[in-house]
């Protein structure tokens, strides 16, 4: 394999082997040179201990119990000012399923690298000086697994779970981001200690669950993480949709429908807030079903789907701000939108309601919705005419309000009291602004409002009918480019 390592990475490893250490980059880095991605960041595993560590790279930080120095570099490039060396460590007595009891110093590379999660994260590689040869240890076959597309446990499985629970957790979401499988014998290890995973911080499983749910394959991984009786431990609220069926308006079962929506998102590559919205988007509705068959209801289900995503996230620790927009997206998922009916009034109450800013999110979840539900169009007309009437409803409108001199100025420049001939003026000075709109200084509307001032009140009141017909030209013309826009007539 020819691999090209950063020049920071080989000096740092470089530096190891001259003072008469072993120095290998492991992890995920290696993983992701045998994928061709670029690594994110660089992690060393060495013979040398912490202090010798230190003495090498004097330029580093050292505060854990893991025997982990962060040596810090003079690069520009962010994956490489800060590189992470740790000695070769073994690690026992995993009490809590979650940390080692204490932590010691390896014999050799092979058993630090036994110690690891999957087989594809416990490949080794060195190389040395500028063209020096590549030397790769795989002491479990994980080149053979990353060929094979496979998430494997090092060693049993079993084990591998005991001590770390989340390992579970993050075998489903290297599946769902790398698009692999499950080994057989791992997966069924998942099966059996599922329960292990109710040990494991909210904060650490919605991390997982974040980068699972970004993955390629994360409709697959959320339908894994239900086979493998995870999900009852992470979002069981969205579990209990399987198997229940909808009414004359669904050929699919809840469950199912909700997978669809958000597959849909992850096909458009949207954001985690829409992808989270549109899984959960009917997450009520096992709650609130009444009867069976083509005439079952679901009435308030995005009203009690909405409070029920809000305890979900809550529980898994999400940013509060995330947790309200996620929650405003499931309660409005279901807004009416018949072109002849909706009112510019409901229209503007639906974007206080959601916010000007989560409008588009809360159409691309309706789109996800539609096509969930299988329909084969995601917008059609009346989508694409309520974007029509949301954009409309959200522009200022054009009036004497954008002029940078109001009536006050007007009646105090010219002396006046409140009268038709100060409305006439605002007219023209805004047809004036209409027409270029870097006229609209105080200075010059000053100038303008002067001269119109010394015009009688006929000269006044004909520019002034004038001006309010070419403001219509410019209202009609902006409304046709908006239509236009949306492709509504």
């Amino acid at each position: 394999m020819n691999v090209i390592l950063p020049k920071e990475v080989k000096e740092v490893i470089s530096k190891l082997t001259k003072a008469g250490f072993e120095a290998y980059v492991v992890g995920g880095c290696v993983r992701d040179l045998f994928l061709k991605k670029e690594p994110d960041d660089w992690d060393v595993a060495t013979s040398a201990t912490p202090e010798e560590i230190q003495n090498l790279f004097p330029n580093n930080f050292y505060e854990n119990k893991f025997f982990t120095v962060t040596v810090l570099t003079k690069s520009k490039k962010p994956q490489v000012q800060e590189i992470e060396v740790t000695t070769f460590r073994a690690e026992f007595e995993y009490t809590d399923k979650r940390r080692p009891g204490r932590v010691e110093y390896a014999k050799s590379l092979e058993e630090d690298v036994s110690r690891r999660d999957f087989t594809i994260n416990a490949i080794a590689l060195s190389q040395k000086g500028n063209a020096g040869k590549t030397e790769i240890q795989d002491f479990f076959e994980g080149q053979q697994d990353i060929k094979a597309k496979l998430i494997r446990a090092v060693g049993n499985p079993e084990e591998r779970f005991r001590e770390d629970a989340l390992r579970m957790m993050r075998a489903v979401r290297f599946a769902s981001v790398l698009g692999f499988a499950i080994e057989e014998k791992t997966k069924k290890a998942i099966k059996k200690h599922a329960k292990l995973l109710k040990e494991i911080s909210a904060e650490r499983i919605r991390d997982e669950l974040q980068k699972l749910l970004m993955g390629k394959e994360g409709m697959q991984g959320i339908e894994t993480l239900r086979e493998l009786n995870l999900l009852q431990h992470v979002l069981l609220e969205l579990e209990q949709g399987y198997g229940v069926s909808q009414n004359k308006h669904h050929i699919y079962t809840v469950w199912e429908h909700n997978l669809l929506a958000f597959k849909y998102t992850i096909e458009n590559n949207w954001s985690l807030e829409v992808r989270l919205a549109s899984l959960l988007h009917d997450v009520g509705k096992p709650k609130v079903k009444r009867g069976e068959g083509v005439n079952a209801t679901f009435y308030g289900h995005e009203v009690v789907g909405a409070r029920m995503a809000q305890k979900m996230l809550e529980r898994l620790k999400f940013p509060k701000n995330q947790i309200k927009k996620i929650a405003n997206l499931v309660r409005y998922h279901l807004f009416y939108y018949n072109v002849d009916e909706v009112t510019e009034s409901s229209i503007r109450r639906l974007v206080v309601n959601i916010g000007k800013e989560n409008v588009e999110d809360l159409l691309r979840v309706r789109m996800a919705d539609r096509i969930g539900s299988g329909v084969p169009k995601a917008e059609p007309y009346k989508l694409r005419h309520l974007r029509y009437v949301i954009e409309k409803v959200q522009k200022d409108p054009i009036s004497s309000k954008m002029l940078r001199f109001n009536g006050s100025d007007i009646m105090t420049l010219g002396s006046l009291p409140p009268s038709p001939q100060v409305g006439y003026v605002l007219d023209v000075l805004l047809g004036e602004v209409l027409e270029d709109p870097k006229r609209n200084t105080k200075k010059y509307l000053q100038t303008k409002t002067k001269e119109l001032l010394s015009l009688s009140k006929a000269e006044l009141l004909s520019l002034s009918k004038k001006a309010k017909k070419a403001r219509d030209q410019v209202v009609m013309k902006q409304d046709s480019m908006t239509k236009q826009k949306y492709w509504v007539s």
